[in-house]
């Protein structure tokens, strides 16, 4: 199954872990991205993490083969329609997962990821593996 596809931090975990199932599906794909703030929270993992140089090494070499999108102008403005309809709804989310949110419907990318509340955000494309 082909596609864009971007990670979430606990699908770019998988990744990193070795997981088959998701090593299987990344390598399927049209392109594969990586959100700055999932990176950071990679990043933040690792530090926290009994092997940080070990981690970062991991973290690094994901980063240096995978395209890491970060933020624009239309992802704020995304970002804003967001938070503004889950506000709505009663349903908010964490603010990092909200920018993720945002920068997929920006790019109009499928969301990998385990989360169940990004369910809560409309017009989301989201698979879980």
């Amino acid at each position: 199954m082909a596609g864009r596809l971007l990670l979430d931090s606990n699908a770019a975990i998988a990744l990193l872990h070795g997981d088959p199932a998701v090593e299987k599906r990344v390598r399927g794909a049209d392109e594969v991205f990586i959100p700055v703030v999932a990176l950071g929270e990679l990043y933040f993992g690792a530090y926290k993490s009994q092997r940080v140089e070990a981690n970062l090494g991991r973290i690094d070499s994901l980063a240096a083969g995978i395209k890491v999108l970060t933020h624009d102008a239309g992802t704020a403005r995304e970002y804003g329609r967001v938070k503004n309809a889950l506000r709505h709804k009663g349903r908010p989310i964490p603010d990092n997962d909200l920018w993720i949110a945002a920068l997929s419907r920006r790019h109009d990318l499928i969301l990998v990821t385990r989360d169940k509340h990004f369910s809560e955000v409309d017009g989301l494309t989201c698979e879980t593996w």
